[in-house]
């Protein structure tokens, strides 16, 4: 499991040479990292490291960047399109909003 703190993700990994923990805010161009030699010591780094990022985003008039805007393309095979779209029309909805449905469905049965 990634920690999550205000809806940014961190990967990390144990240096036992270092006898610590490090990791990276993931899905980003900006580079944010954090470390710590406990697990509440890193939780609270990764913390700290979002909250100094959003804080230099503010003193720089900056957006902070987000890991994921909420949209994506799939490619999938005409036959596949074409029967998506069919079940979206029986369902009553338009094909991004079943396709955005049946993913919803499909993650909660993950949480």
């Amino acid at each position: 499991m990634l920690p999550c703190y205000k809806d940014y993700h961190g990967r990390f990994e144990y240096d036992p040479e270092a006898d610590i923990f490090h990791g990276q805010v993931v899905n980003l161009t900006d580079i944010i990292t954090f470390q710590g030699r406990s697990i509440d010591e890193l939780k609270q780094a990764f913390a700290d490291s979002v909250e100094d990022y959003l804080e230099f985003c503010a003193e720089e008039g900056k957006t902070p960047e987000k890991a994921y805007s909420g949209r994506f393309n799939v490619r999938v095979s005409p036959k596949v399109h074409q029967r998506i779209a069919l079940e979206a029309a029986r369902s009553g909805v338009s094909l991004n909003n079943w396709v955005a449905q049946t993913l919803s469905k499909a993650v909660a049965h993950h949480t």
